[in-house]
């Protein structure tokens, strides 16, 4: 348990509200076809049509979170055209979207974990085979469990 953090909401002011980067990135990614559709992305998928398949979301949802994705500069859209065809665009994550993999992978193992099914598909080292893992890691490479954590304000003091 973050007990600092506990402590830290407790007393957090509210013209503070959007300081925390938390509640900044579930604004842009709080919703579920919003991750689904991030998801697909980073398996490579980029054509509409296969983003409706591949998630279930309809044309309509599908084409509104695509909108907001671009606009927040997650994905970008790029132009084709098959031979004797319209030209459309296909969504590419920008370096943004890439930025959020390792929270992909963490989800992943999340609902591994705690919302198991018996078929699972799994994000592995694609040179090695090796099960994906993400660690938090302090900027000078500690492992850092949930107790150790502190949260402080701009002025690098813990919260009080």
């Amino acid at each position: 348990m973050l007990q600092v953090a506990r402590e830290a909401a407790n007393q957090y002011p509210a013209e503070f509200d959007d300081a925390c980067p938390i509640e900044r990135a579930v604004t842009v990614l709080g919703r579920r076809s919003t991750i689904l559709l991030l998801r697909e992305a980073s398996y490579g998928t980029s054509r509409f049509d296969e983003f409706v398949r591949r998630t279930g979301l309809t044309e309509s949802v599908t084409a509104g979170q695509l909108r907001k994705l671009v606009d927040e500069g997650l994905l970008t859209k790029r132009p084709y055209q098959e031979p004797a065809q319209r030209q459309r665009f296909e969504y590419v994550l920008t370096d943004a979207g890439e930025d959020l993999l390792p929270i992909l992978i963490a989800m992943g193992a999340w609902g591994d974990k705690h919302r198991p099914k018996t078929h699972r598909v799994h994000m592995v080292h694609a040179d090695c085979g090796a099960a994906m893992e993400v660690q938090v890691l302090c900027e000078a490479g500690h492992r850092v469990a949930a107790s150790e954590v502190a949260v402080v304000f701009d002025d690098g003091q813990p919260s009080r």
